[in-house]
């Protein structure tokens, strides 16, 4: 890994897992994914929740990340989820990361037991000390697990401000991401949700943005526009954007409408999730994630 973790900025994408039909990863899919990623010009490559790591075995996650950075071959930065539900758990996944050449890690805490501060101290101070790149923090309370209490966030940036990284995602989000900022004056923030408020949120101090790769047609030239100053294409994208991403109730629901709009436009060949999951649409669902989709790549000239 790179220590060097201060020029991180931009549109991080979290890559969705394709499968073969027996539902074992598609490694040649998801190579045409990345390239479909870095082609759009995003800034950097995550594997995260809704790339389905719950849902896979150690050997398969260990293999998802080493073909994520064999695919990538150095254009941008890897980044690896590593959230786990011991000590042992998360270091065994930050060292396979390590091992596998990626860039630096991001985890949430625990989600089974909600730890005290002392405990997540440990288990976030444990992965400094395994990785030689950027840890960011993720508070996903939004929609999975525990919060992390903020001070101790804060403080942890202050004693380790080359890097820690962060993307919250509690309740309130904008809120949030401002105490964050200020109390840390200024520290390296990614939001998540999709870019449901990807405005607000730039506005509050945000460095980067991790969406799916679905819809960077969207989340580029909205992120463009914004670092330009230019509020009314963002909010001309913004609209359409939101109201898709408000839809989407839990992870899975991301996951599955991500997966459909990448068959939509011939990345993936299926729209396969490993089960159980937590969301089914209806077919009223499917009809009006349909309608936004075309609104919005209309409103972006995408044919």
């Amino acid at each position: 890994m790179s220590g060097d973790s201060n020029n991180y900025r931009g549109v991080f994408t979290v890559l969705s897992v394709p499968y073969t039909d027996d539902f074992a990863i598609d490694t040649a899919v998801l190579e045409t994914e990345i390239d479909f990623a870095i082609d759009h010009g995003i800034h950097g490559l995550v594997i995260a929740m809704a790339s389905e790591i719950f849902r896979l075995a150690d050997a398969e996650r260990d293999a998802l990340v080493a073909a994520t950075v064999q695919a990538a071959a150095g254009r941008v930065p890897v980044i690896s989820s590593v959230g786990a539900e011991s000590f042992v758990q998360v270091q065994r996944h930050a060292e396979a990361a390590s091992d596998a050449g990626t860039t630096g890690v991001i985890a949430i805490p625990p989600t089974l037991v909600e730890c005290d501060a002392d405990a997540l101290r440990r288990y976030y101070e444990l992965l400094l000390e395994v990785v030689d790149g950027p840890v960011f923090i993720q508070d996903a309370s939004g929609y999975l697990g525990n919060s992390i209490p903020l001070q101790l966030q804060i403080d942890l940036y202050l004693e380790h401000p080359d890097r820690i990284k962060f993307k919250p995602e509690a309740q309130p989000a904008g809120e949030t991401i401002s105490k964050l900022y200020d109390g840390t004056g200024g520290a390296p923030i990614f939001e998540g949700m999709g870019g449901l408020t990807l405005i607000d949120n730039y506005h509050r101090g945000i460095c980067g943005t991790m969406p799916g790769a679905d819809m960077l047609w969207a989340i580029m030239p909205l992120w463009q526009a914004l670092e330009k100053g230019d509020v009314d294409t963002a909010q001309r994208i913004q609209g359409p954007l939101s109201t898709l991403v408000a839809m989407l109730h839990n992870i899975d629901a991301f996951i599955f409408v991500e997966k459909l709009f990448l068959h939509e436009q011939g990345i993936f060949p299926n729209t396969l999730a490993r089960l159980p999951a937590g969301y089914t649409p209806d077919e009223q669902s499917l009809r009006e994630f349909m309608r936004l989709f075309n609104v919005l790549k209309d409103t972006c000239g995408v044919a």
